[in-house]
């Protein structure tokens, strides 16, 4: 992926309202706010097509971006994302700075990976019923990663998966965990297809 996707131009505006931000999404623009690391807010405006085209990689969300704002760069996490309801249009972003010595706390997508390697669902005829499609994680934002692997490889019949058995990057933790040992939830469960099917899978399967 280029980098560019991760490099937004962004200019400050100061004409703020509804109606102002109406006008900005007809001129081909996104009206956007910048906001923490104990600094005032800015409104700011971006080219839609440039976020657009940069919001359709899931990194978009869970990278760190960098907007360049009056010859000024600034990096940013997307914290919020407001989209049209049944038009291809963004119609409002919320920016998050970000301080390289302070940890932040985001979202991350969970990737299922090597599904077709796992017995209990290749030989026994079960399915991954996920339960969960990303987590809440804190970490300095050197570290933060893209996405989180679930490997269902060994998985079996009817196991299920939970925070704590994800293998996570160095530096990277799980907000839910912190609250306690009842909030380790699940994350994934291979289950038993229902029929006659899955039945004769797992003879053939007992009898080899």
């Amino acid at each position: 992926m280029s980098d560019g996707i991760f490099t937004l131009d962004a200019e400050v505006r100061n004409d703020l309202g509804k109606g102002a931000s109406r006008r900005l999404r007809h001129a081909g623009k996104v009206p956007a706010v910048l906001y923490g690391a104990g600094q005032k807010a800015v409104s700011l405006t971006l080219s839609h097509n440039k976020v657009f085209q940069a919001q359709e990689f899931e990194a978009f969300y869970s990278h760190v971006l960098t907007l360049n704002i009056a010859g000024e760069s600034v990096e940013v996490l997307v914290k919020d994302m407001q989209r049209h309801a049944f038009r291809q249009i963004v119609t409002h972003i919320d920016f998050l700075r970000v301080d390289a010595k302070k940890a932040v706390h985001t979202n991350i997508p969970l990737h299922f990976i090597n599904e077709k390697e796992c017995k209990a669902i290749k030989v026994l005829g079960g399915h991954a019923e996920t339960h969960m499609a990303d987590v809440e994680i804190s970490c300095l934002p050197a570290d933060l990663p893209e996405f989180i692997e679930v490997d269902l490889t060994n998985v079996e019949l009817g196991q299920t998966l939970h925070l704590t058995d994800l293998v996570l990057p160095k530096g990277v933790t799980l907000l839910e965990l912190n609250k306690g040992e009842s909030h380790d939830l699940a994350v994934v469960t291979v289950k038993a297809s229902k029929g006659p099917k899955a039945d004769d899978a797992e003879e053939e399967a007992t009898e080899a």
